[in-house]
């Protein structure tokens, strides 16, 4: 049976609903939840044995409106080497509809008649965005380790197993191993999506004590788009003092899904919270993530506004001048991109125009930023 649980935007929880396929809003039964057990160090002997009751760990998805995509990778969570008894799936729908509801309500059928873990549903009615959502589904856990992917990765059988046992007394966190599969020459969408690989704490395979979260309060659900909510969390992480472990054993896949053409153009909005993440942790952000503005934006909207103002004036050498710098650093930034990328002409045409675009539309971003979050940011 599927597990129901409903959430105002205040986050209460009002209602918890065990339900089968089919389930009519007369089968929700009201009652009142008080939150997940104390959390109490972790003796990885009982994680393994399955010598006590209590549940090891919790697995949380947050999923909007990728039904296939979460039904393959509650495949792959249900058949975890590990003992069903002492985990659970649970499942945040940041867009709840019935497709979604559909899947989760069928795995839920099929591990109750296999024996498997539970299954539990939340619908998030607000706040909105990867971040509230994964606030959502740690808070209803039951489980002392919150284990985190997301909706279109697949576990490997022994991933859950060896990032448990990573967690000697000391680790307050683990970090597993992401392979994403790749066989021909990138585009540049696929090979930035490929960094993933290399990225030093993601939330798409990483375990945390639920007692750190409570600490640290969770996820900042400012962060309303899938970017930088992770480094965030990392970097409170190591403000917090966290011992943070690598285990490459605890191996999640995450197939680069399939983009439209100009899709670097949809990403460039998210650029905005790079001003909040650098405004709570400015010498981290420096750090890890980009040790100085990029000038080279800035250089190339510069000439750009310059060559735009001077064309009516008509003062030709500035205008000239302005252009030629323009074009030299639009080009140059296409190059960049083309160099370990598909020289197919269809992705050679799509560098062009969206290096055109994509310096004036990230500068305008992070002016958004920095003024939305109030801080100096460049």
């Amino acid at each position: 049976m599927s597990k129901i649980i409903a959430f105002d935007r205040n986050r209460k929880n009002i209602a918890a609903e065990h339900t089968d396929r089919g389930v009519q809003a007369g089968g929700v039964v009201m009652r009142r939840r008080n939150g997940g057990p104390a959390v109490t160090p972790i003796n990885i002997g009982s994680v393994q044995d399955g010598s006590t009751a209590s549940i090891a760990a919790s697995i949380v998805v947050p999923t909007r409106g990728r039904p296939q995509l979460l039904n393959r990778c509650l495949a792959s969570l249900v058949l975890q080497s590990f003992d069903p008894d002492r985990f659970e799936i649970i499942i945040v729908d940041d867009g709840p509809s019935n497709d979604t509801r559909e899947v989760v309500a069928d795995w839920a059928v099929h591990t109750e008649e296999k024996g498997g873990p539970q299954v539990t549903y939340i619908p998030s009615m607000g706040p909105h965005g990867p971040a509230a959502a994964r606030n959502h589904g740690w808070r209803a856990a039951r489980g002392a380790i919150i284990a985190f992917t997301d909706d279109d990765t697949i576990a490997r059988a022994d991933w859950l197993r060896n990032g448990l046992q990573a967690f000697a007394d000391d680790v307050h966190a683990v970090c597993g191993r992401i392979v994403m599969p790749l066989e021909h020459t990138p585009t540049d969408y696929e090979l930035d999506a490929k960094n993933l690989e290399t990225a030093e704490f993601v939330t798409a395979n990483c375990f945390c004590r639920k007692k750190v979260l409570e600490d640290l309060g969770g996820f900042d659900e400012r962060f309303r788009f899938a970017w930088r909510e992770d480094s965030d969390l990392h970097f409170r992480l190591l403000d917090y003092r966290a011992n943070i472990v690598r285990e490459p054993n605890a191996v999640m896949m995450h197939p680069i899904r399939p983009a439209g053409w100009g899709v670097s153009l949809q990403q460039v909005k998210k650029v905005q919270f790079d001003a909040l993440l650098y405004k709570k942790h400015p010498t981290l952000y420096r750090r890890k993530i980009r040790g100085k503005p990029r000038w080279d934006f800035y250089l190339t909207v510069g000439a750009l506004l310059v060559m735009l103002v001077s064309l009516p004036a008509d003062a030709k050498g500035v205008t000239v001048l302005s252009g030629l710098v323009w074009a030299f650093m639009t080009v140059r930034f296409c190059v960049q991109r083309l160099r370990k990328t598909s020289k197919a002409p269809g992705h050679v045409l799509e560098m062009l125009v969206t290096s055109a675009l994509i310096p004036p539309m990230a500068v305008f971003w992070r002016a958004v930023g920095a003024f939305r979050y109030k801080v100096g940011f460049l």
